[in-house]
């Protein structure tokens, strides 16, 4: 239609061209488009010269002038496409779209195409260097924002960046880690693709293939494609194609069905009606452009009359393809004629489909951003009216100008762009959802936003319906989620997603699904057997409830009894002669110091406290020596006895009770003195042993001063040897009381048992420490007790007779 100012249209209306065979002899024909005419695409035309006819009725928009339009057919080709390009700009060709009325038609101000992105490269390139403003309807490649290369690109729709970072969230969002992809081989798929990949790549996505066709290729091509698909192990396949070659792959794949596969579809075919025709894509779900609502379209697009039809080639072929029948009988004998009896109000096609209306009304606003740059340019408003210059010389590089500037809404739909000529990214989430009858029909479920802060994007408000209609989310990895209480290692030669779950080591956690690594617990920690949580260690020490502690305690209590019971015994007979023959005074020294041998033992059970640790040691020392001093005092005295016996010797006045008390007294204070220094310098205190056991804590005494221990050790032993080689040398003194072989037998036991205990110390872990400890005294105290006293306790109370001063002066 001619007007003052004319507006250009780029539609693939038919997907696909004739092959031509060029011999190189004769003259090639013109390129021509095939029969496979694209329904949806004329309705995108058809929404084109619906604009451009309410533009031309608005008294607010170009009031006064007439805007006229030159749509041309691309056939969905780059060649095709830039020669529309082209003729737009010489107007030497005839158009698809009209009027008979051949008046002089202005010069077109702005292009409106087109859906492909490869043929709005093509365009671009052809009229960008005139400064012609071309504002895209359906062409999303990223590439296309270049304003260095495309100056003079605009677009309605988002630009594929947005789609990819959308769709890599939308992957990410519900688990899936392993897919495949697989794209056009044109700018669409390739720039989209590689946008998709980087933005998977950001959020850990790991694909498993990624495969590139074009509808023109080889069959055996598109099969290998269809091949990889049905043999990969991705669940999920995220598709960037036009919807010609989504419509080849569907067609390839239905030869042989693949197993179940959850589709992830870009906006370019996602929506298109034609694609649900193939019900094993049922559960499909994609980003598809936010549904709208044009007023008074759909009785425009039903408006045609026969007459309108028959005078127009494309509407012809959509007719006799609609109705299955042709205008001129010559041309297919076995169909009927068409004779203007067809109802087009009772048709269903993709052409009356108006309930959701996406792509076409980014045709509606790119029209009308085009109308509104014009508008801007030629028209004033004066006392609240308008006035346009229909004869007002405009340049292109005014409409593309003002085209930058334009912000407004049609129907409730806004409409600017920014600094790349793209619009604010806004997707609605579709889903291909099966109704009560059986067909596919598209649902939205939810939306994704661009303008708004990051994670909050999207927003899903329905239930989705996935592949072979199921309602739980499917999954798709290359191997199971590691769980808590493992970590992820790489398999060698695979993408990262694609690992082995090996268990934390040792005294390590992972709390997380698929946890890169694991963590130790703090020192006080150990892992449950889950290892997936750190829990408290135990804390061990030798508990008064424990029943080994209980018998300990028992043995203790029972020693200190005998002793106690020994030393009522002797004082009863303390005027016996078997009671005074051996020094009484330091027998009852002897049962006192044994009493607080065994009592001492008792301080090494409990948790060990500051005062605890520095008893128990100090106890211990302190109460052995006394115990041996008193044994070696008693010793000394057997052999001063039978030394003073001989002629002439004057022993005993040296070795008499006072000498026997200060020789007691003497050998304690160096004890007390040894640790009297070690509690000054560097005393025992309570610990925590954190080595000796992973799992748990053992409560113990920590030495302080290791030398302060083996002195006070040292010196006990010192005294038992010494004690012991007096108690040999005196063992076979004449004397039926002689207590020197009782004596020797004692220091025997005594030095055994603390000669094993020093291995057994140092070798045994935890509380067992303490238990040697505390056995060492007991087996070491029970033996002095028992070897020195129970002989004699059993004369004086089962053999008195010998309890008598005849026995005693009785020799062998």
């Amino acid at each position: 239609m001619d007007g003052d100012f004319v507006i250009g249209g780029v539609f693939s209306i038919h997907y696909a061209l004739q092959t031509v065979i060029y011999n190189y002899t004769t003259k090639p024909e013109p390129l021509r488009c095939t029969r496979s005419l694209n329904v949806r695409n004329v309705r995108f035309a058809r929404a084109m010269i619906f604009a451009i006819e309410e533009i031309n009725n608005s008294t607010e928009l170009l009031p006064g002038i007439k805007t006229g339009y030159q749509i041309y057919d691309s056939c969905a080709s780059v060649s095709v496409a830039m020669d529309a390009a082209l003729q737009l700009l010489n107007g030497q060709d005839p158009v698809i779209y009209k009027d008979s009325n051949c008046s002089q038609s202005g010069e077109m101000k702005g292009l409106v195409g087109e859906s492909g992105s490869s043929q709005s490269i093509g365009i671009s390139r052809i009229v960008g260097p005139f400064y012609i403003p071309q504002v895209s309807y359906f062409s999303t490649c990223a590439c296309l924002s270049d304003k260095q290369q495309y100056p003079t690109f605009f677009r309605t729709v988002p630009s594929d960046q947005f789609q990819a970072d959308a769709l890599a969230k939308l992957v990410k969002h519900f688990g899936w880690t392993w897919i495949g992809a697989v794209r056009s081989d044109s700018d669409y798929g390739n720039y989209g693709m590689a946008s998709f990949l980087a933005a998977a790549q950001r959020e850990g996505i790991c694909v498993e293939y990624s495969e590139s066709f074009y509808r023109t290729d080889p069959h055996s091509k598109i099969k290998r494609v269809a091949d990889v698909i049905r043999r990969s192990t991705a669940t999920v396949v995220v598709v960037f194609l036009a919807p010609g070659d989504m419509k080849v792959l569907l067609e390839e794949l239905a030869q042989e069905l693949p197993p179940p596969r959850q589709w992830i579809g870009s906006e370019a075919w996602i929506t298109d009606p034609l694609m649900m025709s193939f019900s094993f894509c049922a559960g499909a779900i994609g980003l598809g452009i936010q549904q709208s609502v044009i007023p008074g379209l759909r009785n425009f697009l039903l408006d045609l009359s026969f007459t309108e039809v028959a005078a127009n080639s494309v509407l012809t072929e959509f007719w006799g393809d609609a109705f299955n029948c042709t205008m001129i009988k010559s041309i297919d004998p076995k169909k009927r004629v068409c004779d203007g009896t067809e109802n087009i109000n009772t048709l269903i096609s993709s052409y009356t489909e108006t309930s959701q209306l996406r792509i076409t009304n980014m045709v509606y606003k790119a029209v009308y951003a085009i109308a509104h740059a014009i508008h801007n340019a030629v028209c004033q408003e004066t006392n609240f009216s308008i006035q346009c210059d229909k004869h007002f010389s405009l340049e292109s590089k005014q409409v593309l100008s003002e085209l930058k500037k334009v912000n407004f809404s049609r129907n409730g739909y806004p409409v600017s762009f920014d600094v790349n000529g793209d619009p604010v990214a806004f997707y609605e989430l579709v889903n291909w959802q099966r109704s009560e009858g059986g067909d596919i029909e598209l649902v939205t479920v939810g939306y994704y936003d661009a303008s708004l802060p990051k994670g909050q994007e999207f927003h899903i408000n329905r239930n989705i319906t996935w592949v072979e209609g199921g309602i739980k989310v499917p999954v798709s990895m290359c191997n199971d989620n590691c769980l808590p209480g493992t970590r992820k290692v790489l398999q060698k030669g695979k993408p990262v997603c694609c690992y082995d779950c090996i268990p934390c080591p040792e005294g390590e956690i992972s709390n997380t699904t698929d946890s890169p690594d694991c963590f130790p617990c703090l020192s006080e920690f150990w892992p449950n057997a889950e290892r997936d949580a750190c829990f408290p260690k135990p804390i061990e020490f030798l508990y008064f409830d424990e029943i080994f502690a209980k018998i300990l305690a028992a043995f203790s209590v029972t020693g200190a009894c005998l002793a106690i019971i020994t030393a009522v015994i002797y004082f009863y007979h303390r005027t016996t002669p078997i009671v005074r023959a051996n020094n009484s005074e330091l027998s009852f020294l002897l049962l006192f110091s044994l009493t607080l041998c065994f009592l001492c033992s008792l301080t090494f059970i409990g948790a060990p406290s500051e005062w605890s640790c520095m008893l128990r040691h100090t106890a211990f020392g302190i109460t052995f020596v006394f115990c041996i001093s008193c044994v070696l005092g008693k010793t000394v005295v057997v052999l001063m006895a039978f030394k003073a016996t001989l002629p002439g010797s004057n022993v005993m006045k040296w070795f008499g009770p006072p000498q026997q008390r200060l020789t007691v007294v003497f050998f304690t204070f160096i004890q007390v003195l040894i640790c009297t220094i070690w509690l000054l310098l560097r005393p025992p205190f309570p610990m925590k042993n954190l080595t000796t056991y992973k799992e748990k804590i053992i409560l113990e005494c920590a030495l302080g001063s290791a030398v302060g221990f083996w002195a006070v050790l040292g010196y006990i032993g010192l005294l038992a040897v010494f004690c012991f080689v007096l108690a040999v040398l005196a063992r076979k003194l004449p004397d039926n009381f002689n207590e020197a072989k009782l004596i020797t037998f004692s220091m025997l036991i005594f030095c055994a048992v603390w000669i094993t205990f020093i291995p057994a110390y140092v070798s045994s872990p935890g509380k067992f420490t303490v238990a040697v400890e505390i056995f060492a005294i007991l087996a070491s105290s029970f033996g002095l007790l028992l070897c020195i006293f129970a002989p004699k306790c059993f004369i004086i109370i089962f053999q008195p007779e010998k309890n008598s001063k005849k026995y005693l002066m009785n020799k062998i």
